[in-house]
């Protein structure tokens, strides 16, 4: 059994390091968040040391750590906001322990290069929550693609809408500083997923760029792609919104939908149960994404070369 902490307990995503710590088999000893609203830590760890003040969180693992070898931390689980990630990584590393660190690792690539460093330098490992890339579908979805590659490239499409309200753009998610936009906080596991599936990029394009919706083209490897990724309602296609559903998720290949929506549940715990085996996912899984992302971030919105997203051509979205 392996000692956790976990910052950021209070959050979204928290639930779900919960249940995959405790399903496989380990204890969670602290957590940290400046928020109280952490009642959930009754369903999975009782006795865990709350704090509410970073700073105490800190000695306390430090205190940990220069106690006996039993009540050290040895992994520290990262769900604080993106642009604490970095910090909150090396702090794990300080005392001893491997970060296990939520999706974006980092907001900017030239950030992975000192974490390499760091890797050497404490002996240690970073790893990062790619759940997508343990999906069963995609899983055989990736096998189909390496069995029939003939050389050409195949038409991808990418369409993601999430219903999100005013309180996103008042959040740390709606300040492109703390989240990265929505291209990173949003999109990155599905620009990993599609480089996982299709190769590195080799060329890209903005064609939309707000608070609310992004879009473009990228040409990988193997694959030419549109995608959309959209925070507004308004952009829901009828079928979803006729079925009372706020979020719209669709992937095809070659026109083929990828069906992909159940699965999701246990997609975390697989996550952990691979890491803990040392085969998690790293800094170099990770790099293709983030600095595409980033780029994305920096990028001015032109059409030159690649075809808009149906959900731009349709006039559904702000015109390029």
């Amino acid at each position: 059994m392996k000692n956790f902490a976990i910052t950021g307990v209070a959050g979204y995503i928290a639930p779900r390091h919960l249940e995959a710590i405790k399903n496989t088999g380990n204890d969670l000893v602290a957590a940290v968040d400046p928020h109280d609203s952490v009642g959930i830590l009754d369903r999975y760890f009782p006795d865990v040391s709350f704090f509410t003040e970073y700073e105490r969180f800190d000695r306390h693992l430090e205190k940990l750590r220069r106690g006996t070898v039993k009540d050290r931390v040895d992994y520290v689980t990262i769900c604080s906001p993106n642009h604490l990630h970095d910090a909150h990584i090396r702090q794990a590393m300080r005392i001893g322990a491997e970060p296990i660190c939520e999706k974006p690792l980092v907001l900017n690539p030239w950030n992975l290069d000192i974490l390499e460093d760091l890797e050497q330098e404490y002996h240690s490992r970073i790893n990062t929550i790619l759940q997508l890339r343990v999906h069963p579908a995609l899983l055989v979805l990736k096998k189909r693609l390496a069995e029939s590659n003939n050389g050409t490239k195949h038409n991808v499409r990418l369409s993601y809408i999430t219903s999100r309200g005013l309180w996103y753009k008042h959040s740390w998610k709606g300040d492109i500083e703390k989240s990265g936009g929505i291209a990173t906080n949003i999109g990155i596991h599905f620009f990993d997923m599609l480089i996982w599936l299709f190769g590195g990029v080799e060329r890209s394009e903005l064609h939309v760029s707000d608070d609310r919706r992004t879009g473009g083209f990228m040409e990988l490897k193997n694959a030419n792609v549109q995608w959309y990724l959209s925070l507004d309602s308004n952009d829901l296609p009828a079928e979803a919104v006729s079925q009372h559903k706020p979020t719209f998720r669709s992937i095809t290949v070659d026109g083929r939908e990828v069906e992909f929506s159940g699965g999701f549940t246990d997609l975390h715990q697989r996550v952990y149960e691979e890491t803990l085996a040392g085969r998690g996912f790293t800094i170099a899984d990770v790099r293709p994404s983030i600095k595409l992302a980033h780029e994305l971030r920096t990028a001015k919105v032109s059409q030159k070369f690649g075809e808009l997203h149906p959900f731009l051509q349709n006039g559904k979205s702000v015109a390029i």
